[in-house]
């Protein structure tokens, strides 16, 4: 049986076993997220483009990532609905567990009103990679603040027309 835990005064907590090393998790993204040039994660920063305080939050924060971050891939400022995303927002993308591991903590205290998704970016091999973009879109993602449903028919269109054509 496991033992409890000495670190924790929580009884119901237990020592994990020993190992030899930590999980390659802490250096690569594990398969089948990318590895890539197209980033492991992208982070998609919303606000309402109507809404004067959380634009002026959005704008400052793009800002403020674009310096404390300058490692980190982003994404013009859009100013109205893009793709699939049904209000403004801007994106950020990370390459590394390291800058998702940096990145994600900071975003949660910064973020202020504004809503993030988190989706990784998959290769599944022997899946259409529109699908495996509708899965990390919804069944893959990760949301801070209030989910903001995303328009998923530009997914749905192309997997039926996808289909239409076998």
């Amino acid at each position: 049986m496991a033992q409890p835990n000495p670190y924790n005064t929580a009884a119901y907590t237990y020592v994990n076993p020993p190992n030899d090393s930590l999980n390659k998790a802490y250096e690569e993204f594990p398969d089948p997220l990318s590895k890539g040039r197209r980033g492991g994660f992208d982070i998609h920063i919303y606000y309402f483009q109507n809404n004067e305080e959380q634009a002026k939050h959005a704008r400052a924060l793009w800002e403020r990532i674009r310096r404390e971050f300058p490692e980190l891939r982003i994404y013009r400022f859009w100013d109205k609905p893009v793709g699939p995303h049904p209000v403004a927002m801007f994106e950020v993308n990370l390459f590394t567990p390291a800058q998702f591991g940096a990145f994600i903590p900071w975003l949660s205290v910064w973020r202020g009103p504004l809503s993030a998704l988190i989706h990784p970016n998959s290769e599944d091999p022997g899946v259409d990679s529109i699908v495996t973009e509708l899965r990390d879109h919804t069944q893959r993602a990760i949301w801070m603040g209030e989910r903001i449903p995303l328009d998923l028919t530009l997914f749905q269109k192309a997997i039926a027309a996808k289909q239409a054509q076998a």
